[in-house]
């Protein structure tokens, strides 16, 4: 008589486990686009203060009399120029603080002079994209990109 072999199929457990192991990948793969995103996100926002920080030095170059006056000098938190600008500096400043606020959260800077080096601070708050980072003492997560250059 012939033997009969039996056929083995998987187990209850051997499929939770194969379950568990497919749902562990899948998340890492979330996770990583996730950070990938809030990555690309802060990057981003780098990228626009670094913008905006030449963009001033170059107007500034531009104007550079100005500049040497001290038109253009502000400190962090001060408003830009109100109204309608009448002087290329302020229409300057004017438009800078446009794009500070378009483009970056909260987004502030100062122009601070000494000679001919300045130093521009560009100051924007970074807890809607990096909410894992201590936040200051305020509260807030405030990142700032310091650029100084010769005029």
């Amino acid at each position: 008589m012939p033997t009969r072999q039996r056929s083995n199929g998987f187990s209850l457990i051997e499929v939770l486990i194969a379950l568990l192991i497919t749902a562990l990948g899948v998340m890492g793969t979330v996770a990583t686009h996730i950070n990938t995103i809030k990555f690309n996100q802060t990057s981003d926002v780098r990228s626009h203060a670094t913008m905006l920080a030449y963009e001033i030095a170059d107007r500034m170059r531009a104007n550079r009399t100005a500049a040497l006056s001290g038109h253009y000098d502000i400190a962090l938190s001060a408003n830009a120029p109100n109204g309608t600008p009448s002087t290329i500096a302020e229409t300057d400043l004017h438009d800078w603080f446009n794009a500070l606020t378009s483009y970056l959260s909260e987004g502030d800077g100062s122009v601070a002079r000494n000679g001919n080096i300045v130093t521009i601070i560009v100051q924007w708050d970074e807890s809607r994209i990096s909410s894992s980072r201590q936040a200051d003492a305020n509260g807030t997560h405030l990142q700032s990109f310091v650029f100084t250059t010769e005029l």
